[in-house]
């Protein structure tokens, strides 16, 4: 029998269906084929600060697009890559059919929503670290990028030099025995522990404060936000933490395999509602992960360190990570890595270097983008490293130890975490 159906039904039944399957059947156009010897067409989105470096990363590629919210900063690469065509709002840059590929250095806010543009498009992605500014947005990003096949890369530019692999193969050839206990901090401080200010003074020419307030809650311009003090302000960043954990947190979790927390709990001054704190200490306990026993890692920053300084166990280094084995410790920096007691461990021969050399962290990921390589720092792995990083930040500003279910990506005994778990976003934005 055939059973007519009425424009408005088909209409109503097709949003449903799309509705129901959100975004996993999204369509995205067919992506050029390259060989290795051909050049990507890039957009960068975010060009000066942190974005400078990433544009020289890849620089020799065709530069094709190149976005900032302060046109005041960009001067410098629009000299540079005259031809690149200019936007002040990133959203514009993704009508732009000739696209490859696309860097963003945002600040964190506007990390998710920029990325995921490129995802939904089929373009290759790196982002600057914290990879997003919520929890929610780093598993979206990653389930994005892995059902696109997109070769994506974080930038903890750190991951590819020698000493964080032959830390690494330390800890995973047994030089100190299993590891329980990590402790990793930083004495960086971002908090400007302040309220919102009261005045307004007019916004500079040149700058785009719409573009540069992207999905935060609207706010008039004021010059204690940018160009950096954003990082200390919850609605931009993520105090410390989310600037500096996910470049030192990374050794950790490669080397003992981590991805998702049971707990995590925090402490530091009282809670401010508008901006970052100016220490914290957060304690995150781990499963064990096949043979590798459960493990606690304790970040600290702001002049916190952990105790073994005062009990003069540590030789006076600066930022760092510290492994605690049953055989010993292992104490390493970014450049810089001793098996400590020294004196046990004298005539200790590492083992035979097994993690090839990186080709360098922009360069692996302009290789995978043309190749299908794998990067080291991809969605997947980043993703869930900058998870565990917020959850700092959310266990801090709940104030609960949180008791962290990761497949529902929600806090069981926290309702109220969800609020800092995901956000809002203003009107003409979205993830």
């Amino acid at each position: 029998m055939l059973i007519k159906s009425s424009r408005r039904e088909f209409l109503r039944q097709t949003a449903l269906a799309a509705a129901a399957l959100g975004t996993a059947c999204q369509t995205i156009p067919p992506r050029r084929r390259l060989s290795p010897n051909e050049k990507l067409n890039i957009a960068v989105i975010g060009v000066s600060g942190r974005g400078a470096a990433n544009l020289k990363g890849v620089e020799e590629e065709n530069i094709v697009a190149l976005c900032d919210a302060d046109e005041t900063r960009a001067v410098k690469a629009r000299e540079q890559f005259p031809k690149a065509k200019f936007y002040t709002d990133y959203r514009r840059l993704f009508d732009q059919k000739d696209l490859d590929a696309v860097v963003v250095s945002t600040p964190d806010h506007n990390h998710a929503p920029a990325t995921m543009m490129a995802l939904r498009r089929g373009l290759h992605a790196y982002c600057e670290k914290p990879l997003t500014h919520t929890v929610h947005e780093a598993r979206a990003l990653a389930e994005m990028a892995t059902r696109n096949r997109l070769a994506t890369q974080m930038g903890t530019q750190i991951h590819a030099e020698q000493n964080y692999r032959r830390s690494v193969e330390l800890i995973q050839k047994n030089a100190i025995g299993p590891v329980r206990e990590v402790h990793v901090w930083c004495g960086k401080t971002w908090a400007s522990r302040m309220n919102r200010p009261a005045e307004t003074p007019p916004i500079p020419k040149g700058l785009d404060w719409e573009a540069w307030l992207g999905p935060a809650p609207f706010r008039p311009y004021h010059p204690c936000y940018l160009p950096a003090n954003w990082r200390g302000w919850w609605d931009f960043g993520s105090g410390t933490l989310g600037d500096m954990a996910c470049h030192y947190m990374d050794l950790p979790f490669w080397a003992l395999e981590l991805r998702h927390p049971l707990t995590v709990e925090a402490q530091g001054p009282p809670v401010h509602p508008e901006s970052a704190a100016e220490w914290l200490i957060v304690r995150y306990e781990f499963p064990a992960r096949g043979s590798m026993p459960p493990v606690t890692l304790t970040w600290y920053d702001g002049g916190k360190r952990p105790p073994h300084f005062a009990e003069g166990k540590l030789p006076k280094w600066g930022d760092g990570v510290l492994f605690v084995g049953e055989k010993g410790m292992l104490l390493c920096d970014y450049n810089r890595r001793v098996l400590l007691p020294e004196k046990d461990f004298a005539g200790y021969q590492p083992p035979a270097p097994y993690i090839p050399d990186s080709i360098g962290h922009h360069a692996e990921w302009i290789e995978a983008c043309k190749t299908g390589k794998p990067t080291t720092c991809n969605f997947d792995y980043s993703g869930a490293l900058t998870e565990a990083v917020l959850l700092g930040v959310v266990a801090y500003r709940t104030g609960k130890k949180l008791q962290w279910d990761a497949r529902r990506l929600r806090a069981v005994n926290a309702p109220e975490a969800e609020k800092f778990i995901r956000k809002t976003y203003r009107k003409g934005w979205r993830l």
